[in-house]
């Protein structure tokens, strides 16, 4: 059985320990390995068949008066109160014996009662009275630590608490670390207290399969986990652990069947899969580089049931113009055991591929993008770059997002993007909030723009066309169909407003850029 905790469980040491009891001068003469055995009740007694009133857990007092001569008697005798499961066998040697019958001591070696003498006389009534009262307190304690547990897990549940914070009290109340599985023995959720993550999850699915589950609450397997099942209306979801440590006690059992009942209701509630919170939640925890070392993170993953070991990784964002829900819903499935998958925003989905040493990452990434549009054809996929050590994952992520902030609007062109793949502008793109490029484009083709607004002239697209064509004339004009000699007309014109040289090179690099820029921010 569990001890109690809080206060000291009340032991047959303990007992003896007591002034009321230690001024007998109380001598262990069989059965001091019994002696942490704990004490329920204390019972006088001077029958012969002491047994019949007993309910097990109890130290018996006698002054040894009605104890039987017949060696077979005191054999019985001892049996009884060994069947019944008496703590000890309190002896008083001061009326009866003066000494403990050797028939007595044997009988209790063969039975393993711890037998105790008392050389001076002790007022037995006193004993129980200081006895009881420690065992009716600690009795009162242990109701009210299993209150506030209990109050504590309620309130969690009236206020909707997901499965995390439901573990984490779990480990706040017990001081232990607490693991949450799945059927598939994956760990979606480790709350570490004593040890770090990376210890508590160490080949966890081994160590979890070699531990046997079953229905009810019970200290399980080779490593002595303290398990319960989380299970509604007899259809099981997994199973709740704590790891061990010192021996475990009533607390803890209370509080783990009590986590186990409130993730039961916490999966009701909430309509995402523990799955799912725990990939999202290890993928943040990378991307962000929020884990204690690269040791754990890597551990967390291949908790998951992820080939975290001799991996590359890469990072994926996928921009979704509908809910980024969904795309993550399918992506999950699509790329299951080979990625973390979960929402970074209500429009973005976040994806790191672990990928085997020496696999191209095109192929999986090519599969990732088809699926995604599939769901939704507005999908835009921004790619990082690959990293061998999961403590540069955040780099690929940062990356990613730097190509995802570049591509331009409404660009599905292409299953995927890189860095590789963004051009001037995109570049010009990512800086059109800057109010410094906004000043740009109107210091160096405004006046244009405001011309033609005013005087309905066409001078704004001759000059896209002059420059578009790179200098030369002939094409400019075919393009924008009106004659040479118009053309030079217009170009002495623009030079005259932008007060530019439209041969001089640079200044022709100035103007292309503004008018990227214009386009930029006209969208």
């Amino acid at each position: 059985m569990p001890e109690n905790q809080g206060s000291a469980p009340l032991t047959v040491a303990g007992v003896l320990a007591l002034p009321v009891l230690a001024a007998g001068l109380p001598e262990v003469v069989v059965g001091g390995a019994g002696l942490d055995r704990l004490v329920r009740w204390v019972h006088i007694t001077e029958l012969t068949d002491p047994a019949s009133f007993l309910k097990g857990g109890e130290l018996v007092l006698t002054t040894g008066v009605p104890l039987p001569g017949d060696t077979s008697q005191v054999r019985r005798y001892v049996d009884e109160l060994a069947d019944v499961g008496a703590a000890a066998l309190v002896l008083e040697l001061v009326r009866r014996f003066h000494r403990p019958p050797d028939d007595l001591i044997r009988a209790c070696q063969a039975r393993r009662l711890p037998l105790i003498t008392l050389a001076r006389d002790v007022n037995f009534l006193e004993v129980t009275q200081v006895v009881h009262t420690l065992i009716l307190g600690n009795q009162t304690e242990v109701l009210r630590r299993t209150q506030k547990i209990h109050d504590t897990f309620t309130a969690l549940t009236l206020r909707g608490a997901g499965p995390e914070e439901v573990v984490r009290t779990a480990v706040e109340m017990t001081h232990r670390t607490v693991v949450l599985e799945n059927l598939a023995h994956q760990a979606v959720i480790c709350e570490p207290a004593d040890v770090d993550a990376e210890v508590a999850l160490e080949r966890w699915e081994q160590r979890s399969r070699a531990t046997v589950v079953k229905d009810r609450t019970e200290v399980l397997g080779p490593e002595g986990w303290l398990a319960t099942p989380v299970e509604f209306q007899g259809e099981r979801w997994g199973r709740v652990v704590m790891l061990p440590g010192k021996s475990f006690g009533a607390d803890d059992v209370t509080v783990l069947e009590r986590a186990a009942m409130t993730l039961t209701i916490a999966r009701l509630i909430h309509s995402t899969s523990w799955e799912r919170n725990a990939h999202r939640s290890v993928l943040q925890e990378i991307a962000e580089q929020r884990y204690r070392s690269p040791t754990e993170a890597r551990a967390r993953a291949a908790a998951l049931g992820l080939p975290a070991a001799d991996a590359s990784f890469l990072a994926v964002l996928v921009d979704t113009p509908r809910s980024a829900t969904e795309v993550e819903t399918l992506l999950s499935q699509t790329l299951e055991r080979t990625a973390l998958v979960g929402t970074f925003t209500d429009q973005r989905v976040g994806v790191l591929l672990f990928l085997r040493r020496g696999q191209p990452w095109q192929s999986a990434v090519e599969l990732l993008s088809r699926a995604a549009r599939a769901q939704d054809a507005g999908v835009v996929v921004s790619v990082g770059c690959e990293v061998t050590d999961l403590a540069h994952v955040a780099r690929s992520f940062r990356e990613a997002g730097r190509v995802a902030e570049a591509v331009l609007p409404g660009s599905t062109d292409r299953l995927f993007y890189q860095l590789s793949d963004i051009g001037l502008r995109h570049l010009l793109h990512t800086l059109r909030d800057d109010i410094r490029v906004q000043d740009y484009v109107e210091r160096q083709i405004g006046r244009l723009v405001e011309h033609d607004a005013r005087h309905g002239t066409e001078l704004l697209p001759t000059l896209r066309h002059y420059l578009d064509a790179a200098g030369n004339k002939t094409i400019a004009a075919r393009r924008g169909g009106i004659s040479r000699q118009t053309l030079y007309e217009r170009l002495r014109l623009l030079e005259r407003l932008l007060e530019r040289d439209l041969e001089a090179g640079e200044h022709r690099t100035e103007l292309h850029v503004a008018l990227l820029l214009l386009d930029v921010l006209r969208g």
